[in-house]
């Protein structure tokens, strides 16, 4: 979609469009009443105000609860079925992995939320899924507070790349 539709199709829509990049409500809301953009960077530091500025834990926590956990493909395909060609890109990685570490990523995953109440949530695109076991054994570790800032980064990181796909200026 290029910016300028995206200027004209009006709040709901508008707003249906961000939810397909971050599932956090309060997020695609302040992102739809930010409208018109002049462009996509616009658009992007917008998006990153928001996301780093203007959201509070229950807001961050809800976009990380739409995301599928690391080598759940059928959690992805799920939760992500209206945006399942972008989505399914994002952890292509885990689709070659061995049974020794998908395992792996799903005993420590399930440690990661008993601990933190919340899944991992990493930018996965372009990490295998040995990678993203290394990255999941080096946060599990964080204090609670730490680990949230970690995850809101990821997140936002995730988000800029979906705005990407979806929105252009041609």
């Amino acid at each position: 979609m290029r910016i300028e539709e995206l200027n004209e199709i009006g709040f709901k829509a508008a707003k249906n469009e961000f939810l397909k990049c971050c599932t956090s409500e309060e997020w695609a809301k302040r992102m739809a009443n930010s409208i018109p953009f002049e462009d996509m960077e616009c658009l992007q530091e917008v998006a990153e105000d928001i996301w780093e500025k203007r959201l509070k834990n229950n807001d961050l926590l809800e976009a990380f609860a739409g995301h599928p956990k690391i080598g759940d493909v059928n959690s992805l395909k799920a939760k992500y079925a209206n945006t399942s060609a972008m989505a399914g890109n994002e952890q292509s990685g885990v689709d070659s992995a061995s049974d020794t570490t998908i395992n792996e990523l799903a005993r420590l995953n399930k440690e990661y939320e008993d601990k933190f109440g919340f899944i991992f949530i990493v930018c996965a695109t372009g990490k295998t899924a040995d990678e993203m076991l290394e990255i999941l054994k080096s946060r599990i570790g964080n204090t609670p507070e730490k680990e949230i800032a970690i995850a809101a980064a990821e997140q936002n990181k995730i988000t800029q790349i979906r705005l990407n796909k979806i929105f252009t200026e041609e």
